[in-house]
């Protein structure tokens, strides 16, 4: 079996190849979102994650793995418009967004790995729902936030939030791709 750190690089391959497939077919038309637009389009997928976990059942022929990887995704383009800010055009190439990709999931890669080592890998113990109601807390912290206008008094910020709910949803990658991991 692979060690954590090969799983974890599979599965962000798997993402990386999809965000770069797209980027291709739309270009970085996100780059007109607004940090709360990105917020409330992983909030679409974590509740359809959790519908399709309650129901045991889609009416759309795809799993969970599919929005897992787009939280991923989105959570990268996240924090680049959190370090870059919105935009009204499509300002930056293939190679540039690629780079920042790139750059957006090695810091957060390292977060988790530092987490990891510090909690023994306690997220192998966990259910995949556990991951989505988790990542379902995020995401809504991550509001109040933005409500709050970046502002917190004692907590992380935006960017933190959405670093976890990347690693949340590869912790769920990782279970799915990999069955035999322990629950």
């Amino acid at each position: 079996m692979l060690d954590t750190k090969q799983q974890f690089e599979h599965v962000i391959g798997i993402c990386r190849s999809l965000f770069a497939k797209k980027l291709k077919d739309y270009g970085a038309s996100w780059r007109i979102l607004r940090p709360q637009s990105v917020t409330d389009q992983i909030l679409i997928k974590a509740k359809r994650i959790r519908s399709i976990e309650e129901k045991g059942i889609s009416l759309i022929d795809e799993g969970i793995m599919p929005e897992f990887i787009a939280i991923v995704n989105y959570g990268i383009i996240g924090l680049i418009q959190l370090e870059l800010g919105f935009s009204d055009t499509v300002d930056l190439n293939e190679e540039q967004v690629l780079a920042l990709y790139d750059k957006h999931m090695t810091q957060t890669k390292e977060l988790m790995f530092a987490k990891n080592h510090d909690y023994d890998e306690a997220w192998r113990s966990m259910r995949v729902s556990s991951y989505t109601d988790l990542i379902l807390t995020k995401i809504y912290r991550t509001k109040q936030i933005e409500e709050n206008n970046g502002h917190t008094i004692v907590s992380e910020g935006v960017d933190a939030n959405y670093m976890d709910m990347i690693n949340y949803s590869l912790f769920g990658l990782i279970k799915l791709e990999y069955p035999d991991t322990k629950d």
